[in-house]
């Protein structure tokens, strides 16, 4: 593997990490408002973190894009609301088939986990039909877990999508609770926290992330990780935003890369032992920093997002390998001849 520098005056900071110690606010705050000349010591402390829970190993995960546009919420990020006048593109819920099929591609690229997203409040009886018999008829094929971003749910809901063998769910929590109004104004953050309880009580693992640069201050990027820490989350994706053409947001400015690391690294001493990965944005922002990114995180989203492109599995295959990184993936659980049908 391709090693950094000394942590030097960081590695008290992964040792208090590693210990099960909460970081403060002041400690947060340094990590973010650290200097350039700092970053690659910085970037060796959350190795350090990183390494004991994960080692050198990477996951992969795939979305599938279940459900596109039209969506009622006015998240002022996203394409895909019906609010805003941008190119996303709309079409109904895709098929068991299809969601199959999208399943089957998630393993031949080493993904880990495979992700069925529905642009939407919450999910339909028929959107959760068809999820849930998608969810029974892919664990039939392949050894993949999957996972489910379906907005806004009740309890009902969260325990039919556990039963059917969804092992995680994805809410997003997007920013502060301070902040969070500026963002979204057709639900609130306090809904996002009781679906985020629901899922976990139904028995399924906890997604739970956010977005980097929606103007938010270094307080409330902060806030926002505290959160997440205070609910558990057992896999945090950290996206950074790609303004999105017609969206209230499509002339903010990309954060610089060194930026993105910084609030990553922050990220992964807070949340020592969970699945941190570098989401949606990663490619655009990070640009010729991304390697850099698998230091703190241990995980990322290939073949790209949800109304936007990423980079091939095949680049990825080869960042990971390129680095002395390795691929944690998964395999198919069936015949060549059944996997193929």
């Amino acid at each position: 593997m391709i090693g950094l520098p000394s942590p030097g005056r960081w590695r008290s900071t992964a040792e208090q990490a590693l210990a099960g110690d909460r970081l403060t606010r002041q400690q947060a705050h340094a990590v973010l408002d650290s200097n350039d000349d700092e970053l690659l010591a910085v970037l060796a402390a959350a190795f350090l973190v990183r390494q004991e829970t994960f080692g050198n190993r990477v996951q992969l995960h795939v979305l599938e894009n279940a459900k596109q546009g039209a969506c009622p919420e006015d998240c002022g990020f996203c394409s895909q609301s019906a609010a805003y006048e941008s190119p996303g593109g709309v079409a109904p819920i895709g098929t068991v088939e299809s969601l199959v099929a999208g399943a089957k591609v998630a393993v031949a690229t080493g993904a880990k986990r495979y992700c069925m997203v529905t642009a939407t409040r919450g999910p339909s009886s028929r959107d959760l039909d068809v999820i849930c018999d998608a969810a029974v008829a892919i664990k039939e094929r392949y050894n993949i877990e999957l996972c489910a971003s379906l907005g806004l749910l009740n309890q009902a809901k969260a325990e039919r999508l556990a039963k059917a063998g969804i092992d995680r769910f994805n809410h997003n929590l997007e920013t502060s609770e301070r902040f969070f109004a500026e963002v979204v104004s057709t639900h609130s953050f306090s809904a996002r926290i009781e679906t985020i309880k629901h899922a976990r009580a139904a028995g399924m693992t906890i997604c739970a992330g956010g977005i980097a640069g929606l103007g938010e201050s270094h307080d409330d990027l902060i806030d926002l990780c505290f959160s997440l820490r205070d609910l558990e989350a057992d896999s945090v994706p950290l996206n950074f935003l790609d303004p999105r053409p017609g969206t209230p947001m499509a002339a903010y400015s990309r954060l610089s890369p060194t930026d993105a690391l910084r609030a990553l690294c922050m990220f992964r001493f807070v949340h020592a032992r969970a699945d941190l990965r570098v989401a949606g944005g990663r490619e655009v922002t990070l640009r010729s920093y991304q390697p850099l990114a698998l230091f703190p995180a241990n995980s990322i989203f290939t073949a790209g997002y949800l109304t936007t492109d990423g980079n091939h599995p095949n680049t990825d295959h080869q960042m990971i390998a390129d680095w002395g990184f390795v691929l944690e993936g998964s395999s198919a659980k069936t015949t060549t001849a059944h996997a193929s049908s």
